[in-house]
């Protein structure tokens, strides 16, 4: 615990420049008689590491000192190079850098480390983007991100249900969905996300945007998101679900499938069970339980009940084979044979 604590000042002290006792005290909680003890320590291995007294001073290292990475565990390396996400990178047109980063960081691992890595890196592809559908085109993504890096406001048109619309955003970071890119941003005092392929055109300005600085992008989007998809449900359906069509569950999504555990009957003998699963409308109620096919029976309410009836006799309607068309088929199989 000690080493690495050791390691992590010395690693925070030179990304961070000078810091406080108290403030590396408050960073690994620990007490700043303890900070000092561990100063006196790096400095006796060597360490190149110094106080500036006064009231803005702190620790901080010698100029130009850089230390390597043979404090780099063999997981910790291969993290590293499992976080590369290539596809990613060429997008935000970081494909070069990515690849420069990567040789740097093999070269300054120690050689003990270095083929762990480097199965790492052959042996795992991150793909982000989900199956049957391809990347969104990102014209202006580029734009986005310099806009998000250099901390400036963005000026864009954005396209909204057929309509485009002018905006100045502050923009507070770029979230990755599913091969789908989203920016976050302040517009005016409110914070919203707006999908970059729905950017029209876009340009940094020379306005410096105050980012808040007890905003936190992870926060904001797992929040976000969950508000998003429970917003989406407004209906329930009180349906009946073979043992299949349990299995089928999967299909409508891990929402569903939580109002199915938490609402699901004990199985009859034939091992269907009563349930309620959340709906977006009546329509979209019925194409989502069509996908079940025969493993589902709805119960209620009445309107997508009836809603189903009508689609099922329509379909069945469409659908009818002619029985003269069936014997016109037996007759020419017969002639064939």
């Amino acid at each position: 615990m000690l080493a690495s604590r050791l390691l992590s000042i010395l690693m925070l002290l030179q990304t961070r420049g000078r810091m406080s006792a108290a403030a590396l005290a408050r960073e690994f909680e620990v007490s700043v008689r303890t900070v000092h003890r561990d100063i006196d320590q790096l400095s006796a291995a060597g360490i190149p590491v110094f106080a500036d007294r006064g009231r803005n001073g702190g620790f901080q290292l010698m100029d130009g000192y850089r230390t390597n990475l043979t404090g780099l565990n063999q997981t910790e390396a291969e993290a590293l190079f499992l976080a590369g996400l290539p596809g990613p990178a060429a997008q935000l047109g970081f494909a070069e850098a990515l690849a420069t980063a990567r040789l740097k960081l093999m070269s300054a691992l120690p050689a003990k480390v270095q083929p762990g890595a480097e199965r790492i890196a052959a042996r795992f592809h991150l793909d982000p983007v989900g199956w049957f559908r391809g990347v969104d085109p990102e014209p202006a993504l580029r734009t986005v991100a310099q806009a998000v890096w250099s901390e400036r406001y963005l000026r864009l048109r954005y396209r909204n249900s057929g309509e485009i619309y002018a905006r100045s955003l502050g923009p507070l970071g770029l979230v990755l969905k599913s091969g789908v890119w989203y920016l976050v941003a302040q517009s005016g005092r409110a914070i919203r996300t707006y999908r970059v392929a729905q950017i029209v055109d876009a340009h940094v300005t020379d306005e410096v945007f105050a980012r808040p600085k007890d905003f936190d992008l992870t926060a904001y989007w797992e929040k976000s998101s969950r508000d998003y998809e429970t917003s989406l449900y407004r209906e329930q359906a009180d349906v009946r679900l073979s043992p299949k069509g349990v299995a089928l569950l999967d299909m409508l999504g891990p929402h569903v499938v939580q109002s199915v555990k938490a609402s699901r009957t004990k199985p009859d003998r034939e091992g269907w069970l009563r349930c309620t699963l959340p709906i977006e409308t009546i329509g979209q109620g019925v194409r989502e339980l069509l996908r079940l096919g025969e493993e589902v029976e709805i119960l209620g309410p009445p309107a997508l009940r009836e809603e189903m009836a009508r689609v099922l006799a329509a379909l069945s309607r469409r659908h009818a084979v002619n029985p003269r068309v069936l014997q016109s088929h037996a007759g020419r199989s017969r002639r064939s044979l």
